[in-house]
């Protein structure tokens, strides 16, 4: 189904709920690995979101719902271990390893960029709107996220270099996805691509053999059931929907209104000060949207830009 058959409201609907809820998963991540390790953790979250996806299709209607070739479900494992487990899950590798959220959320922003970088290399050049918009919004996230005045405190190497490559998955995983073989019902790929991603990470969590100690709190168990319903399953089939109804440099906007919502959160839930940077960065970061969207509204450049703003969500 091309891009842009949906209507403009169901994208409204869909774009709204990535912004919400991404937003404020770096909160309930936080809340989760304070007292949880982060592999076994976010592994955990996607199995069960994955489990919660199959039985809902399969009440609707039946089992035979979820059966795919093999080839369909080798192309949504592959993605959803690229967007999932790589993409979605080492951010709170990241974290752990000391990296603030604010810093997490600029290195995630390099989203566009990479997606812009994998579209020129593969012949389809961005239109200076869109790169516009890309700059202004890496603008607006710094005047949002770096210290301000003497407090420059050094950035964790390790933790930058996992929250960077997984923005690099992510993005891969976002701009390859057209080109794989995948399940032809939207919701039936994105729970095999939440089953691969829980059973990638429980396999590291292994691996790595990280341990659980002690007992979890209330709080812990609350951000991870929010994780498994509202960030996994509402939120990651909302993107996957939006990935077959939407151009690819739209839903990529997310990018920069996600950190905004976090921010806020922040300030509501643990009383961080809304700052003079942090209203004017948001307002910039806003304004990048508005540059984005307004290139997408303009006719498109031929079939190879067509192909982009296409997901046959024969898969996130």
């Amino acid at each position: 189904m091309p891009a842009g058959s949906a209507g403009r409201g169901a994208v409204a609907l869909a774009l709204s709920l990535v912004y919400l809820i991404w937003g404020s998963i770096y909160l309930a991540i936080r809340l989760v690995i304070e007292e949880v390790p982060p592999l076994g953790s976010m592994g955990a979250r996607f199995l069960l979101a994955a489990l919660l996806m199959a039985v809902f299709l399969a009440v609707r209607r039946g089992w035979r719902r979820l059966l795919v070739t093999r080839r369909e479900a080798g192309g949504a494992a592959f993605l959803g271990v690229l967007l999932l487990a790589c993409g979605n899950g080492l951010t709170s590798v990241g974290q752990l390893h000391g990296v603030p959220s604010g810093v997490t959320a600029l290195l995630v922003a390099m989203v566009p960029v990479w997606i812009c970088i994998y579209r020129a290399v593969s012949g389809d050049r961005p239109r200076a709107l869109e790169l516009a918009g890309v700059g202004v919004g890496l603008i607006g996230l710094a005047v949002l996220v770096l210290p301000t005045g003497g407090d420059r405190s050094s950035l964790p190497l390790v933790g930058a270099a996992v929250i960077v490559l997984s923005s690099l998955s992510w993005s891969f995983g976002s701009w390859i996805k057209p080109r794989l073989w995948l399940p032809q019902d939207v919701y039936v790929g994105a729970t095999y691509q939440l089953l691969a991603a829980g059973a990638a990470m429980m396999l590291a969590s292994v691996v790595t053999r990280e341990r659980f100690g002690g007992e979890i709190g209330l709080r812990a168990w609350g951000a991870f059931g929010y994780l498994v319903i509202f960030g996994s399953v509402v939120g990651f089939t909302a993107y996957a929907w939006l990935l077959h109804h939407a151009p690819l440099s739209l839903v990529a906007t997310h990018t920069y209104v996600n950190p905004v919502v976090a921010v806020a959160l922040g300030s509501v839930v643990l009383s961080e000060p809304v700052t003079p940077a942090l209203v004017v960065g948001g307002v910039v970061v806003l304004m990048s949207v508005v540059l984005v969207v307004s290139a997408q509204a303009g006719p498109r450049r031929g079939r190879a830009a067509d192909r982009m703003g296409e997901a046959s969500m024969v898969r996130d």
